[in-house]
């Protein structure tokens, strides 16, 4: 089930694991309605939530969508087991090291690691 949660200053649209793919770069539109019909800031999208090839950076899909939500200024945070992807490609790693380096784009292990950045955000 989707739901909105307030954790910190942020208001996260939490989606459900189970809904359309983000498989494409059309479908960051659909996302990102979901997130303005709600006065989300920050969308959590699960790993269930992916198209195959998202991660696949040669696909240029995840790059694609993610400037997407960078030039509507809406946070993202991709949460869920990605480390058999990781374990394949040193591309990616780098890719997701760098992006959690920022506040516009996290991938997270679960959503309670998500609660604890936010949190830790709000408080500093």
């Amino acid at each position: 089930m989707t739901q909105l949660i307030k954790i910190g200053t942020a208001l996260v649209l939490k989606c459900a694991k189970a809904g359309p793919l983000l498989a494409m770069p059309g479908d960051a539109n659909d996302f990102l309605g979901d997130a303005w019909a709600h006065e989300a800031d920050m969308l959590a999208i699960p790993v269930e939530r992916l198209g195959p090839d998202f991660l696949d950076l040669s696909t240029r899909v995840a790059g694609e969508v993610f400037q997407k939500f960078v030039n509507y200024h809406m946070r993202c945070a991709i949460v869920g087991d990605i480390q058999a992807k990781l374990d394949g490609s040193k591309a990616l790693t780098d890719f997701v090291r760098e992006t959690n380096k920022g506040d516009a784009l996290w991938f997270v292990p679960d959503f309670e690691t998500l609660q604890f950045r936010l949190e830790r955000m709000a408080a500093a």
